[in-house]
């Protein structure tokens, strides 16, 4: 099976966090966490539809300046979610900037804030560049069951997390994941091509089983147009499994609230991105920094199924030891 999502951190594990998700077949990822994002090409950031920030710690959030730089004088909407005063924090960012000369640019970049409450209605505000990004819209929304974006295809939720301030965690789901079996699909002579991802599309947004799909089949030395129904199509040529579920956690004391909600929101992922940015033996510093300890980081990942941890956000104290944090890490993942 062939991954929707590919997953790679922005930085190394010293580095700034931030998780970039690149999409199979479309030039279109997501961004978790704003910090350094020079590592990422102006192209990869131009694929950047929306951004999931944990909380706005100066490591967390200083790579926004740099992305607002590259979309600037392009026709795109940045979607941006934060926790509480996220809006705010966006708007005096950009109000930092003289934006005299913007109404002449071709393109009208837009940025959408939305800024989530651990109680209450979010808040989501519109911004264009070409109105100087003074504040267009604000409305109130009703954030269910921590669901941020919710589309066809995939879903992103959040928990609140105790950093001694709200901190976001994200989980990215897939809502389900649709294959192609080439071998079927030889033995009743139809040919590979955009219909596919047409198909795909299709059956993840939910369309009836009776739509029809034009298909030009092979038979023997001659082509012909034929119409299948989309119920036939799926029970010969497709196979639907639960897609991927990739969850990032960041910058979080280890207590017992926090830790059913890292489990609960983590549970069964395909890859977590987990902080580990202290060791057990600093276990008292990490509560005072409000941080994991690898030990901590590879219980949790544990006890939440997650399939494949990555650990990052290790704190420079422990330059050049790298291997110690992920030995302790995969020790108590694998208690």
């Amino acid at each position: 099976m062939r991954p929707t999502f590919h997953p790679r951190l922005v930085n190394d594990a010293f580095g700034d966090p931030g998780l970039y998700v690149e999409f199979l077949f479309e030039k279109r990822a997501l961004l978790f966490d704003l910090g350094e994002l020079r590592a990422l090409a102006p192209r990869k950031l131009l694929r950047v539809s929306h951004v999931f920030v944990s909380h706005t710690h100066m490591d967390h959030f200083t790579g926004f300046d740099h992305l607002l730089r590259v979309c600037l004088g392009r026709d795109k909407r940045l979607s941006l979610f934060g926790p509480p005063g996220f809006a705010a924090q966006v708007e005096h960012k950009l109000a930092a900037y003289t934006w005299n000369l913007v109404q002449s640019y071709p393109a009208d970049l837009t940025v959408e804030v939305t800024e989530a409450h651990p109680e209450g209605p979010a808040l989501k505000i519109e911004l264009h560049c070409r109105e100087a990004f003074q504040r267009k819209s604000c409305e109130a929304l009703l954030i269910k069951d921590g669901v941020l974006l919710d589309e066809h295809t995939l879903r992103v939720r959040a928990a609140f997390l105790d950093h001694k301030i709200p901190c976001l965690a994200f989980t990215l789901e897939e809502k389900q994941h649709v294959n192609i079996w080439k071998n079927r699909l030889e033995e009743m002579g139809l040919p590979v091509g955009p219909w596919l991802h047409e198909l795909k599309q299709a059956v993840m947004q939910g369309a009836p089983d009776d739509t029809l799909f034009k298909v030009r089949q092979r038979m023997g030395d001659m082509v012909q147009e034929k119409s299948f129904p989309l119920r036939a199509l799926k029970e010969n040529i497709l196979r639907i499994v639960p897609g991927q579920k990739i969850t990032y956690v960041t910058d979080v004391i280890y207590h017992a609230a926090n830790a059913k909600k890292i489990v609960d929101l983590a549970h069964d992922s395909d890859y977590l991105f987990i902080e580990a940015t202290f060791l057990q033996q600093d276990a008292a510093h990490a509560a005072a920094k409000y941080h994991l300890t690898a030990h901590q980081a590879g219980t949790l990942a544990r006890l939440s199924g997650a399939q494949r941890v990555i650990p990052f956000h290790f704190s420079p104290k422990y330059a050049g030891q790298e291997e110690l944090l992920k030995q302790e890490l995969q020790s108590a993942l694998s208690a």
